[in-house]
């Protein structure tokens, strides 16, 4: 097939020797099979800002951090420059994203580097070498889908342990081989501990996920995977080879009101004191 034009350049620099056909096309990127000496991979081709159509991405960038200050400055002033760095950013998170998972043992495909806007990551392929397919593609029995979501849980549960949220898992973003599943699709992925919408992200990949493997085993509807996960997180003994109940009960503790305003009024008097000292310092100058 004809070379895709973002990809050309990887086919002159030989990174790439062959693109052998379209994949998928989504919200944010295209994705073309190609190969690469001997493997056959994938190349993920980032659209343009403008062609995006995922939402509410200043949600997702919050909390990631640029230690060049000089791009951090253009990227908030929003110029031309900025908005390229910007990008940058963005398609760079899903390679460290895939990176520290593989490491914390969560299963993902294989990044082989970022180029110019171009992921190129392993294909995930079933044992006969034909694309797997996606999670909302498959249909199991109540016992394979009680299974899976178990694993989809222990990864939700160790992509945090990692410090990242996915943001926007589904069915739609899981594959699905002789193994069992696979995540892809991890630009958007959140820093836990910096983004202000993490808890809330994470409920929801827990809830879109847990959802679907519901079709098959509906008591998994019951399960509350994300709150017992968030408060472990919370009290800081989350780890990896945790062991997961599903369970979670709210501790509604009365709020101490007397307490609370004690609180309030000795804040308030505070103030009042620190105001008082710098009209004296004023005065005497």
């Amino acid at each position: 097939m004809k070379i895709p034009k973002r990809i050309q350049p990887l086919v002159e620099d030989g990174l790439v020797d062959e693109v052998i056909r379209p994949l998928m096309s989504g919200k944010e990127a295209a994705v073309y099979v190609v190969r690469c000496g001997e493997e056959i991979r994938c190349a993920k081709v980032y659209k343009e800002a403008g062609k995006r159509s995922f939402k509410q991405a200043v949600q997702y960038r919050e909390g990631r951090k640029v230690r060049n200050s000089r791009r951090a400055r253009a990227m908030e002033k929003g110029s031309n420059f900025g908005r390229r760095q910007q990008e940058e950013v963005w398609h760079n998170a899903e390679v460290d994203a895939l990176y520290r998972l593989a490491d914390a043992g969560v299963r993902v495909p294989q990044p082989y580097g970022c180029f110019d806007g171009v992921l190129l990551m392993e294909l995930i392929t079933d044992d006969e070498g034909q694309v797997a397919p996606r999670l909302n593609d498959v249909s199991m029995s109540a016992e394979q889908a009680r299974e899976d979501h178990a694993v989809m849980m222990h990864y939700v549960m160790r992509m945090l342990c990692a410090g990242l949220v996915h943001g926007d898992l589904s069915e739609f973003n899981v594959l699905v081989d002789d193994y069992g599943p696979v995540i892809i699709d991890l630009p958007q992925a959140v820093d836990a501990a910096a983004n202000n919408h993490a808890r809330w992200m994470l409920e929801r990949d827990v809830a879109n996920i847990t959802a679907y493997y519901a079709l098959y085993a509906p008591e998994l509807s019951e399960s509350r995977y994300a709150q017992e996960i968030w408060a472990l997180f919370e009290e800081g003994t989350l780890h990896p080879e945790m062991e997961l109940t599903g369970q979670f009960e709210e501790t509604l503790e009365e709020a101490d009101v007397d307490l609370v305003l004690e609180e309030i009024k000795a804040a308030f008097a505070e103030e009042q004191a620190r105001r008082e000292r710098l009209r004296e310092a004023a005065a005497l100058d």
